[in-house]
């Protein structure tokens, strides 16, 4: 005759029909590993589980992708020039400059001797005008989503009244061009569900010990004897002990609705605030490596902010007037469409590179002095030790 385990109230077992254990060899009670009951429910929430909100048909659980805003209720204000710049000056370094960099750069290498540094004799400098072009545009983007939580007595306003639109909920940005998130849970969608994870239970059958309560006793790996007639003392000669994740319950608390059996079901509204920059350096014939002038600053000759910007105007160089109406463009076709400028700014930077070249016993070498901060490259440095040249 076969058994049938008997299942707790809490999704546990209490024991099975027969008097509860098999003899061992011995004689003691051995116990059984009931069947686990099959009362999880889905780990991902159900569609039917969320209603139908005016506004919010197509979200979904996880995410349904941002929202493309509506039409400006009033007209946009037009791009407007900027101001333009008389003076574009072309800052050069001096010599003692050059050498102080040259000698700085050369000790904060510990395989570098400073005798270059020290040394050499600079025969030329040569100035380039390198210019930097920055658009940086300021967006706000808005996404939804269903959430839920344990019901603990929140609110309950779904269909009290139609709930505002995405883009009609207030949300205050942080200063411009500073990234930035809000979630807000949106009114009058929340409504109260039977949790899916455990069926409205409050109670999971626990992993660990397959719901039984109890598992396979480690001394004595379920014989019930450690050695010969030596009963086990760790589980008392049943070859089982109760199972410390659960507690010999069987089952554990549902981690979703934290036992509650109920859950509060709304839709979370995330707004995000991004600062899309993008770059354009006009290339120079020095010989220096662009990606080195990421790395600092230069000197700002021109700054524009406005809700949309003009394009450069004035400039002398004109691969910056270019750049500058085609990044401007660009901007306008990427963010327009799913999210909403709030603004935008423009700002043109001169990065200072020096090209200097020195000698020292005897033959030429050359490095570059770059940037505010008096950045040095030097790639062919001619004085370095063994650790330098292996690497």
């Amino acid at each position: 005759m076969e058994h049938q385990p008997i299942y707790s109230s809490q999704g546990g077992h209490y024991g099975i029909s027969n008097p509860g254990y098999v003899p061992t060899a011995g004689g003691a009670p051995a116990m059984f590993t009931p069947p686990v009951a099959d009362s999880q429910g889905p780990s991902a929430p159900p569609a039917s589980m969320f209603d139908s909100m005016p506004g919010y048909e197509g979200t979904v659980a996880g995410g349904g992708g941002f929202l493309p805003p509506p039409m400006p209720a009033v007209p946009t204000p037009q791009p407007q020039p900027g101001p333009e710049q008389p003076h574009w000056n072309i800052p050069s370094i001096s010599e003692d400059t050059a050498r102080e960099a040259f000698a700085l750069f050369a000790s904060s290498k510990c395989c570098y001797s400073s005798a270059p540094a020290k040394e050499g004799v600079i025969t030329s400098m040569e100035a380039f005008n390198t210019y930097r072009y920055r658009l940086e545009t300021f967006t706000e983007s808005r996404s939804t989503e269903w959430s839920h939580e344990p019901y603990s007595g929140q609110a309950v306003d779904a269909y009290a009244q139609p709930p505002p639109g995405p883009w009609d909920i207030p949300a205050q940005p942080p200063n411009f061009f500073l990234n930035g998130k809000k979630t807000i849970k949106v009114p009058y969608t929340s409504s109260v569900k039977s949790c899916h994870s455990c069926v409205g239970m409050g109670r999971k059958p626990c992993k660990d010990c397959a719901g039984a309560g109890n598992k396979v006793c480690w001394v004595c790996n379920g014989s019930g004897y450690r050695h010969g007639d030596d009963r086990c003392h760790h589980c008392s000669g049943r070859g089982r002990e109760n199972c410390s994740r659960c507690h010999g319950q069987g089952s554990r608390q549902c981690d979703v609705c934290h036992g509650k059996q109920q859950l509060l079901v709304y839709i979370n509204l995330t707004v995000k605030w991004t600062n899309n920059s993008d770059d354009y350096v006009v290339e120079q014939s020095s010989g220096l490596q662009v990606d080195n002038l990421s790395k600092v600053s230069g000197k700002e000759l021109f700054r524009d902010s406005q809700y949309m910007v003009y394009p450069v105007m004035g400039f002398p160089d004109p691969s910056v007037v270019n750049a500058a109406q085609r990044l401007i463009n660009d901007h306008q076709a990427r963010f327009s469409q799913t999210s909403r400028i709030l603004q935008q700014r423009q700002t043109i930077e001169l990065i200072p590179v020096t090209k200097v070249t020195y000698t020292w016993k005897g033959n030429s070498h050359l490095y570059f002095v770059y940037g505010n901060e008096f950045k040095v490259s030097a790639d062919n440095y001619p004085a370095t030790c063994c650790c330098c040249t292996l690497l």
